[in-house]
């Protein structure tokens, strides 16, 4: 089980990182903004939003931030989930269940490091 935990943690702390990334640098890439304006976040969202997710990818890494990390985490997934049935995009909130799951699941399994 710790094998897992660890495998879905470099997992997470992968796609956080990614995503905050490329949340940072979006005026590079014109195709990522029209999520964003689809939902109604501006740029100040976007870049709250790319902090928050470099943040959880941080958390996870480490013991004592590890539940706090995933329960933000497993709350943005939800959020975009939400925002993506507002605004009428099944496909999505679809998409996003795996996702939502992974935070939760890592969540029972515990930190393979802690003590």
């Amino acid at each position: 089980m710790k094998i897992i935990s660890g495998i879905l943690i470099l997992i997470t702390a992968f796609l956080s990182f990614k995503h905050g990334w490329e949340g940072l640098v979006i005026e590079t890439n014109p195709a990522e903004p029209n999520l964003f304006t689809q939902f109604g976040i501006g740029k100040t969202g976007i870049l709250l939003i790319s902090l928050l997710s470099i943040a959880v990818g941080l958390m996870v890494l480490f013991p004592p931030t590890f539940f706090a990390g995933n329960l933000i985490n497993a709350v943005m997934i939800l959020s975009i989930m939400g925002l993506s049935l507002k605004t009428g995009n099944l496909k999505i909130a679809l998409i996003e269940i795996p996702f939502l799951l992974m935070p939760l699941v890592m969540i029972y399994l515990g930190h393979p490091f802690k003590k």
